[in-house]
C-alpha cells in the first residue's frame, strides 16, 4: 500500500511511520511543506534504521503525488468521514493520505474525493482525534490482515 501523508508537521510521528510502513512493507509518501527537515534527528532516532527497509519518496504538492499514484485507488483518512476504515476490503495498491497532526486534511483537499473514499476510526466521544503514527498503524494492520500478511506469520 501507499501511504500519504500531507504536510506533515512532527518529526517523532514521521519517523514511528518509516518503521511502520517497514513492518509492513508499505511505501510512505511525504507532501511538503514538512514541518522539519528531513535530515532531523529526531526524525533519524524516531525512524532508528529503518529507512532502508521502505521507500519514501518526497514530493512538493498533492498534485505530484496523486500523478505518480493516479492509477490507485485514495482513500482520505479524516475524522470527518462518513464510513468506518474497517468496511473497506483494501487492495494492496490503495492509496492511504493522512492531515498534518494538529488540523487534519483541509477542506479543499477532502473535497477531492466522494463521501465513500472519506473514511474515520472510530473512537469514544467526546475524544476528537487518534494519534497519526497510531492511526497508520491502525489502517495498514487492518490491510496487512485483510491480505492474510502476504503470507508472512
Amino acid at each position: 500500500m501507499h501511504v500519504v501523508l500531507f504536510q506533515p508537521e512532527i518529526p517523532p510521528n514521521t519517523g514511528n511511520i518509516i518503521r511502520i510502513c517497514a513492518n509492513t512493507g508499505d511505501s510512505l509518501h511525504l507532501i511538503r511543506p514538512l514541518g522539519f527537515e528531513w535530515d532531523d534527528k529526531r526524525l533519524r532516532r524516531a525512524g532508528l534504521d529503518y529507512h532502508d527497509f521502505t521507500s519514501v519518496s518526497l514530493h512538493d504538492s498533492l498534485d505530484h503525488c496523486e500523478r505518480k499514484l493516479a492509477d490507485h485507488r485514495w482513500f482520505a483518512m479524516t475524522t470527518k468521514g462518513s464510513r468506518n476504515f474497517a468496511e473497506i476490503q483494501f487492495d494492496a495498491n490503495d492509496v492511504l493520505l493522512y492531515g498534518p497532526e494538529t488540523r487534519g486534511l483541509p477542506d479543499d483537499v477532502l473535497d477531492r474525493w466522494p463521501a465513500e473514499r472519506k473514511l474515520r476510526i472510530p473512537m469514544q466521544a467526546p475524544t476528537r482525534s487518534i494519534n497519526l503514527a497510531n492511526s497508520v498503524a491502525i489502517t495498514l494492520y487492518e490491510a496487512w490482515r485483510q491480505r492474510g500478511y502476504d503470507g508472512i506469520l
